[in-house]
């Protein structure tokens, strides 16, 4: 587990609060950030704990399994604005 100290001293919430997307990409990449206030640890964020990887189902597959090579005439995009009608 990496522990990583936030680099810069934070004088109030608002500062905390402004790079609390930098931190969370900490997170997010695995990395466990703790938050000091005058010197004391107040906080430890991790990322949760997987018990296994999520798995997608594979749609790519479903769709070929599916469609094949057939080419559809219309897109979704001129089917809905088809049924919308002119605004």
């Amino acid at each position: 587990m990496t522990l990583r100290l936030v680099p810069r001293v934070y004088r109030s919430d608002r500062e905390l609060k402004h790079e609390m997307s930098t931190v969370l990409g900490w997170v997010a990449a695995g990395e466990t950030v703790e938050v000091r206030r005058r010197q004391q640890p107040v906080a430890v964020l991790s990322p949760p704990v997987r018990k296994t990887p999520t798995k997608h189902p594979p749609f790519a597959a479903r769709l070929a399994a599916i469609y094949g090579a057939k080419v559809l005439k219309a897109t979704w995009t001129d089917l809905v604005s088809e049924s919308r009608g002119e605004r």
